[in-house]
């Protein structure tokens, strides 16, 4: 799995409406609303390389709304929720 994580900045009074439809578009796990240079994150999961252009430039960059996007491609992932799943293997309890 590919997991890419898009910056995007929006027009400020489209925030909530743009969110939620990037939210709703396949292969989009999750978006955030944050503070700082850009106001939504998305993350973005497929399994192709190719597919992030469809999604990215294709979907997310031509929603009413986005002014701009910056990608960034995740090398590994690492998540205290899987170190403690692979610790507890074969523990009883």
């Amino acid at each position: 799995m590919i997991t890419s994580i898009v910056l995007i900045k929006t027009s400020v009074d489209r925030i909530p409406e743009t969110a939620e439809k990037i939210a709703a578009l396949e292969n989009v796990s999750e978006v955030y609303s944050v503070t700082g240079a850009h106001d939504l994150i998305a993350m973005v999961r497929v399994t192709r390389h190719d597919d992030l252009a469809d999604i990215i430039t294709g979907q997310i960059s031509k929603l009413p709304g986005v002014a701009s996007t910056e990608t960034h491609i995740a090398f590994r992932t690492y998540s205290q929720h899987d170190l403690e799943a692979a610790f507890a293997i074969g523990l009883d309890g």
